[in-house]
């Protein structure tokens, strides 16, 4: 018996001891990681948290009316009177940039948000289903998009008066047609794959398979999309307002631009301020959605 035990352990100790399993990384936890690696990512995320802050805790902190006249017209930045300088009618400059913010980040957000579901919720629809569905919504799709976008939400915005609701729907309405051609695309690619045909051939109803199997596999690139729709909703906005079509009781940075336009080179500082506040806002999305592409194609992982 003490040969034998004495054989066998041996036998177990030449063997090669079993390595563990290799830990596997989930999808999220590994596009996080390779997010927080990206400077240009993480100064972009630093610049809009900046931005935001201002915008929200500013009015709190610096509470004021921007429309008020609080100095002389056109008085030079760095002032006594006007930090910032103010504009020609003596409205101070420091003031409208920091309660400016609030209506176009709102109106960046939401109008981005509308325009990715009516883009997500067609596109999926076209790519799901595929036939004369898919004929029916891209043909709606090209409507859209052969449409002069700022003729369009000019339209829009002139028909239902400017306000920022109408601005928002405005902005909305005319720039979801990218999105729903990456979601249908998205979706061609999905619906014939194993996992899809696994859930239809246990009884999956349409609208699970659509929204809780292939959407969050589609979700990536719609992420991005979605990032970059912002910044082009800033944009517009302030094409709106530069045009005279923004909401004129709510103070916005393409308000700020529009109305001193015609003061550009006597009062360069109240077209300059607004400006730069909208090219570091776009700019630091920008980043982020740069950041996310990489975080989340895995090909570009690879790299």
């Amino acid at each position: 018996m003490n040969k034998s035990a004495t054989l066998q352990h041996s036998v177990a100790a030449a063997r090669p001891a079993a390595r563990p399993a290799p830990k596997v990384e989930h999808p999220g936890a590994e596009a996080l990681r390779m997010f927080l690696r990206n400077p240009s990512a993480i100064a972009g995320m630093a610049m809009l948290l900046i931005i935001l802050l201002v915008a929200i805790a500013g009015p709190w902190v610096y509470p004021a009316d921007p429309f008020e006249i609080r100095s002389a017209p056109l008085t030079p930045p760095f002032s006594d009177e006007a930090w910032l300088g103010s504009d020609y009618l003596g409205r101070d400059v420091f003031t409208t940039l920091i309660y400016g913010g609030r209506a176009t980040l709102l109106v960046g957000a939401v109008a981005a948000l509308l325009s990715v579901t009516i883009g997500i919720t067609l596109g999926a629809f076209a790519g799901y289903y595929g036939g004369k569905v898919d004929a029916a919504l891209m043909r709606v799709t090209e409507f859209f998009q052969v449409l002069p976008a700022l003729l369009f939400a000019m339209v829009v915005v002139t028909l239902f008066s400017p306000s920022l609701v109408t601005v928002t729907l405005a902005i909305g309405i005319v720039s979801w047609t990218g999105t729903a051609r990456l979601t249908r695309a998205e979706f061609l690619k999905f619906r014939g794959l194993e996992f899809v045909r696994a859930e239809r051939a246990i009884g999956a109803g349409n609208a699970r398979i659509i929204w809780k199997v292939i959407l969050p596999n589609a979700l990536p690139p719609l992420v991005v999309s979605a990032t970059l729709a912002v910044g082009a909703a800033i944009l517009f906005e302030a094409g709106l307002s530069f045009l005279g079509l923004g909401d004129p009781n709510q103070m916005s940075w393409g308000l700020m631009i529009g109305s001193s336009r015609q003061y550009v080179l006597s009062c360069w500082w109240a077209v300059a301020f607004p400006g730069a506040a909208i090219f570091l806002t776009v700019l630091a999305v920008s980043l982020i959605g740069d950041g996310l592409n990489d975080a989340l194609n895995p090909k570009l992982r690879e790299r």
